[in-house]
């Protein structure tokens, strides 16, 4: 610390670490410690951040259970101990990491909150069981854990003991994966090797404040053994929301609503037992649906204008938080989806997007999702079957995307689990084709309950263009190969493809798309009517009898 910088601390005022502004304390406090000059966020204790997070007079602390404090005896420059104490006489706490029931907006939870000025967050015994304890007591109570994260990793005054924590904490999140109850976890600057390699990247829901580092290699350890720079903003909150590894970076003063919001989306619904019916949309006579010249299907499906996925979350549901990233690499654009609640019920939904203008649309890669999409749909239906909660899916792509990083990303690999994971999901499942359902792309979001489609919609095995390519071997054959492949609404409802037709507005969804959201709102409530009550066994067998049919010989339904 310089002689100016030590001047300034006295006089009550405080040094930005990123850009050096000089900021009166109080000031920077009303900020919540986030620098106006540069935006950098300072690190928080764990009492201010438990301040700054729950509603006022809920904070109850909880008891851990005791835990052996110097297990080695160790000694390095100082004896362990006397390490330990200093912290406490620093800190004013006894260990790195706070945990307390309390409330955010008046949803109850467990919350374990890291300091990282005491021993820099260490994962040690003592933070082991209490992390532990608070998924005990959110276990016990059936409420949501939060975890705030500030670590430079695994202590090392504990040897393999405190390697051994990184194995209680992740059981005790396996724990409540296994009871359906939500985690979040909350990255702040810096969340480091055993913590982040274990319960902070657990969670059901990732979001980090920005500029948190996170990683398991330190950046000073990866120079040393690559010998080689590492590239701008290399493991910052913004690097891995990029990557797919977090789901979103959330300002320090949008954080309470954030948690706020996603704690409140996940409570119980207040739906009655015996909800009135809903009115009568979903359309199962062939006969109702008129005869149109496939080909103008298919032109409808894909007719800019029609409400793309994203407007139907918008419009269908009363809230919505999307989720990003499939957690192992890549976020992909083409598919969106996260946690709702429709009819007051808490929902997972997923679904392609398309965008709706030409910059969107390259951005979005037209709706066709690349491996990381599909897995982030995966993703999106483990926390379904997690939560206990059904799931929506939307489908409108011309198929999964063909490329040469898509191929070797293990496009065909992550359909496959998909499939055979909705043909498992304990929850009841409803799809809706909005536009184009494309080959496996489609599929991979399709195996459900209830299929349902748009009046103008069209699913096929292919597109009529590669299907002309191939078989008549000129791309003008596609209106010859659209009526071939019996794809539009009505002929997919003749054969059970798809179990009912949802009609759209005059001229289209495209004409009056919010006519058409009112109509897929009103579809989605008498299918889920229609699942009430089954138990996930017959769920499931029922869904497996609906799909081992396709191909028998049977008549086709009039």
């Amino acid at each position: 610390m310089t002689a100016a910088v030590r001047e300034a601390a006295d006089a009550g005022w405080v040094v930005c670490d990123g850009c050096r502004m000089i900021t009166y304390r109080r000031r920077l406090a009303r900020a919540l410690g986030v620098c106006s000059g540069c935006g950098r966020h300072a690190r928080l204790s764990a009492t201010e951040r438990l301040r700054q997070l729950l509603d006022p007079g809920s904070e109850t602390p909880l008891e851990p259970a005791a835990v052996v404090e110097d297990p080695l005896s160790f000694v390095d420059r100082l004896p362990y101990r006397d390490r330990l104490r200093q912290a406490r006489t620093d800190t004013g706490l006894d260990e790195a990491v706070r945990c307390v029931r309390g409330t955010i907006l008046g949803h109850p939870l467990a919350a374990a909150v890291m300091d990282f000025n005491f021993l820099g967050g260490s994962l040690g015994s003592a933070v082991g069981e209490r992390i532990a304890c608070a998924a005990r007591v959110a276990l016990r109570e059936r409420v949501p854990l939060l975890l705030v994260t500030a670590s430079g990793g695994a202590r090392m005054q504990e040897g393999a003991l405190a390697l051994m924590q990184m194995v209680k904490t992740s059981q005790s999140m396996a724990e409540l994966d296994e009871a359906g109850i939500l985690t979040i976890t909350v990255v702040t600057d810096p969340t480091y090797g055993g913590t982040a390699a274990s319960f902070a990247t657990l969670a059901d829901v990732i979001v980090a404040e920005p500029g948190a580092r996170i990683g398991f290699a330190g950046p000073r350890v990866i120079e040393q053994t690559i010998k080689s720079r590492l590239p701008e903003g290399f493991q910052t909150a913004e690097f891995t929301l990029g990557r797919g590894l977090i789901d979103g970076v959330v300002p320090r003063a949008a954080l309470r609503a954030t948690l706020g919001r996603l704690l409140g989306l996940v409570r119980p619904g207040q739906c009655p037992a015996d909800p009135p019916a809903a009115r009568r949309t979903l359309i199962r006579e062939v006969d109702r649906i008129p005869t149109r010249e496939p080909w103008a299907s298919v032109r409808n499906a894909r007719a800019t204008g029609r409400p793309t996925t994203l407007d139907y979350l918008g419009g269908v549901l009363d809230e919505f938080h999307e989720l990003h990233g499939d957690r192992l690499g890549g976020d992909c654009p083409a598919v969106v989806g996260g946690l709702g609640r429709f009819r007051d019920q808490p929902v997972v939904v997923v679904g392609h997007e398309k965008g709706r203008d030409t910059a969107s649309r390259v951005a979005r890669n037209f709706g066709m999702p690349s491996p990381a999409g599909n897995r982030k749909a995966h993703r999106l239906m483990r926390l379904a079957a997690k939560l206990r909660v059904p799931l929506l899916t939307f489908v409108d792509t011309p198929g999964a995307y063909p490329g040469v990083e898509a191929e070797e990303g293990g496009q065909a690999w992550a359909i496959a689990e998909n499939i055979r994971y909705l043909a498992t999901l304990p929850v009841p499942v409803v799809t809706v084709i909005t536009g184009e359902g494309g080959s496996g792309g489609a599929l991979a979001l399709a195996v459900a309950d209830r299929v349902l489609a748009l009046e103008h919609a069209v699913y096929s095995v292919i597109s009529p263009e590669g299907c002309a390519a191939i078989l008549w071997n000129r791309q003008d054959a596609a209106p010859l190969a659209a009526a071939a492949l019996g794809l539009d609404a009505r002929e997919l409802l003749g054969r059970g493809i798809v179990d009912a037709i949802v009609a759209e507005p005059e001229g289209g969804a495209q004409a009056d798309p919010a006519g058409a959201v009112a109509a897929v709102r009103d579809a989605l409530s008498e299918a889920l009517d229609e699942l009430r009550g089954y138990d996930p066994n017959k769920l499931v067998s029922l869904r497996r009898c609906r799909f081992q049919r396709f191909g028998l010989a049977r008549e086709v339904r009039s």
